[in-house]
């Protein structure tokens, strides 16, 4: 008989890498009933003197299925990407982008003026410019230090 030494954090690890691979299983089994997260698009907001300035990443979306409205100091942008046809022949091996519709809102930070707003969709980007009012450009106030 030969002695075996004992290492407990061994036999730690051998389960939890067991049971990683069990939830792996089970989730990978039908992911649709559990992602019920709806897609939207990821957006930087920025901003200079005289405007802010949206953009949004929405790559694979043709522009006649893009909508911008502003409404009440929101601005918010539509879409739909729309799902590739299926071949007979062609077997997925995963499935990780997202398609349907989708809605994204943001509140803007300060007034703009709605007849200045320009959208350019390009390589995948929409990027909106939204020129500010003079109500919500910053003013520089001279202080007054008196001795």
């Amino acid at each position: 008989m030969d002695l075996i030494k004992w290492r407990p954090f061994r036999e730690l690890n051998l389960m939890r890498r067991e049971i990683d691979r069990l939830m792996d299983r089970f989730f990978d089994f039908d992911k649709e009933l559990f992602d019920t997260e709806l897609w939207a698009p990821e957006i930087d907001i920025s901003e200079t003197e005289d405007e802010y300035i949206v953009k949004a990443d929405i790559p694979g979306i043709n522009e006649k299925d893009l909508s911008v409205t502003l409404s009440g100091g929101n601005l918010t942008i539509k879409g739909e990407r729309k799902e590739e046809k299926e071949e007979k022949k062609k077997h997925f091996h995963r499935i990780e982008r997202r398609y349907g519709s989708f809605q994204r809102t943001i509140a803007l930070p300060g007034e703009v003026d709605e007849n200045k707003i320009t959208a350019e969709y390009k390589d995948g980007v929409l990027e909106i410019h939204l020129p500010k009012t003079e109500k919500s450009k910053p003013k520089e106030i001279k202080v007054d230090v008196k001795k």
